[in-house]
């Protein structure tokens, strides 16, 4: 196993090693986002839907670690805008994080591709100077491959985790909603 690493970092053009090492770094930022954002939204959801229940068994305002109770207690009148402020505030605090992982999802196919028609060229370029036959075409174009399961191993995950994050940050906007509906029925 570590001969056959050995074997594929000396053969591999370094264009192609580069682009590996890119997705690597891809998938550690990626695989931090996710966790990092996924616990701290679990979190976050929790205590919204905590408030939100205390608010529909008859509780008169939010409770204090709900998101809405800032702008509350900074507003001298609670009204449509100013819980309308605290949703959007919401949202672009529950959303971050997305457009990392939806830029590596779009990106990392395509940067595994790139280091894969590197590596064929290189193949291509040694074929031509020592005239090889299909053992040189088939080594190099199995290290090539390399690159583009790569960079598809790293766009799997990358889509899968923004979905989740997506999710999870349209559920906690709704619970945020449907506080903001409760306090606004209540008032009039």
């Amino acid at each position: 196993m570590i001969n056959n690493l050995i074997d594929f970092y000396l053969k591999s053009h370094p264009v192609t090693l580069g682009v590996l090492l890119l997705l690597s770094l891809y998938f550690i930022v990626l695989n931090w986002v996710f966790f990092y954002r996924y616990f701290s939204l679990n979190n976050w959801l929790s205590r919204e839907s905590a408030s939100l229940e205390s608010l529909l068994l008859g509780a008169t305002t939010v409770n204090e670690n709900s998101f809405l109770n800032n702008f509350i207690k900074t507003s001298n009148v609670v009204s449509k805008e100013v819980l309308g402020l605290g949703m959007l505030a919401a949202t672009k605090e529950a959303t971050k994080g997305l457009s990392v992982l939806s830029v590596f999802a779009s990106t990392s196919p395509f940067i595994g591709l790139f280091g894969t028609v590197v590596s064929i060229l290189d193949t291509f370029s040694h074929i031509g100077q020592n005239s090889g036959g299909m053992s040189i075409i088939a080594s190099g174009v199995s290290d090539a491959l390399v690159a583009t399961a790569s960079g598809i191993f790293v766009a799997i995950f990358a889509y899968t985790y923004h979905q989740v994050l997506k999710r999870n940050s349209y559920e906690l906007i709704s619970y945020i909603q449907m506080q903001s509906d409760a306090i606004l029925a209540r008032k009039a």
